[in-house]
């Protein structure tokens, strides 16, 4: 029996020696993450409002014709740049060629009527001066002129009214600009109202923003504001032209225009923009530290998915991501609503890959 519990007993020893050496020589090796830090930046009253535009050209049109017919001609591309008055879009008009036919005729005949009908009121006109014509044959003379003229009159008019209807079987630009879209191809058929070729003036482009209730009433026509292009980081200046009094049909946004004044070569109607309107109404508003506005650099922030959060610094130097509610965007600045307090310091950048509980050193 002796020999079977003494390798069993010897075994446990080396077991238990093997541990107790393993524990003593377990090392922290984890390296600190060298960090920028920064306080809050807490402001009752900034200087700014932005909000969420688009790019538009300021002259656009959806061209569409009256009439129903055959496409026989489409005579633009897209990109393709338009002058006024220029051929874009071509509808069979036979049946216009008939009915011009048709008034034509009537015209003809119009103005053989009208023609003898003068000649017999000159005729009896001086017959009734030289007392040879009864006052009854020059009024019945005076009532076919009056008739035979207004024959005429009218055949005239009806022939404007098929050379009006040409135009809408020869679709023309109404200003200079550039081709956008085409919306038919030979052989469709073109019903009224339905658009054929969109056009924009794309030499004037404005910015259409939408602005929130709570921001409306700092917006002033006239104002200069700056405009930031999303997709290209430039940035451009404009003025605002029109400030719209109700958001009925809006969702409770009111909607601002505004002029660019930069060149804008490089700028394409459709790109969405940023646009910052200053303030000058709002001051002295509070002087509450708890109603203190915290913004934080839009660089600095953490997406996962549709959570925003932060990195801040813990006990001991450690990172602790903190999740936010975000409001407004001032330009590269963020609103931060909740759960970050005001001059609170946060991780601005670091040179390592941050993780919760990370061990961080502060640059």
């Amino acid at each position: 029996m002796k020999k079977i519990y003494l390798p069993l007993l010897t075994i446990g020893l080396t077991m238990l020696i093997s541990c107790g050496k393993t524990k003593k020589e377990v090392v922290n090796t984890e390296t600190a993450i060298s960090v920028k830090v920064s306080g809050v930046a807490a402001d009752n009253n900034p200087n700014f409002v932005s909000a969420s535009g688009k790019i538009e050209a300021e002259n656009s049109a959806n061209v569409s014709t009256r009439m129903m017919g055959y496409v026989t001609k489409v005579n633009v591309k897209v990109g393709q740049k338009v002058s006024a008055g220029q051929l874009l879009v071509s509808i069979n008009n036979t049946d216009l060629q008939a009915k011009k036919a048709q008034v034509d005729a009537s015209i003809l005949q119009a103005t053989a009527a009208y023609n003898n009908a003068k000649k017999d009121f000159d005729r009896f006109t001086a017959l009734f001066n030289q007392q040879s014509a009864s006052q009854k044959e020059l009024d019945d003379m005076t009532s076919r002129y009056e008739m035979a003229k207004a024959g005429l009159e009218g055949a005239k008019q009806m022939r404007n009214e098929v050379m009006a209807q040409f135009s809408y079987s020869n679709i023309t630009a109404p200003f200079s600009g550039e081709v956008t879209n085409t919306f038919v191809k030979e052989g469709d058929m073109a019903n009224p109202g339905m658009p054929l070729v969109s056009i924009e003036g794309a030499s004037h482009l404005q910015v259409t923003a939408t602005v929130s209730e709570s921001d409306i009433t700092s917006i002033q026509n006239g104002m200069s504001v700056k405009v930031l292009v999303k997709s290209s980081n430039q940035e451009l200046t404009g003025k605002v032209i029109e400030v719209s009094g109700s958001a009925k049909n809006t969702g409770g946004q009111y909607l601002v225009k505004i002029n660019l004044n930069n060149n804008t070569t490089k700028v394409l109607s459709g790109m969405f923009v940023n646009v910052q309107f200053p303030l000058v109404s709002k001051k002295q508003t509070t002087t509450n530290s708890a109603t203190a506005q915290v913004v934080v650099p839009e660089s600095a922030l953490i997406h996962q998915g549709q959570l925003t959060g932060i990195y801040t610094i813990g006990n001991k130097d450690i990172a602790i991501l903190r999740w936010l509610r975000i409001g407004k965007t001032y330009g590269n600045q963020v609103e931060v609503l909740s759960g970050l307090s005001a001059n609170e310091q946060y991780i601005l950048s670091a040179e390592g890959k941050l993780y919760n509980g990370a061990k961080v050193k502060i640059d």
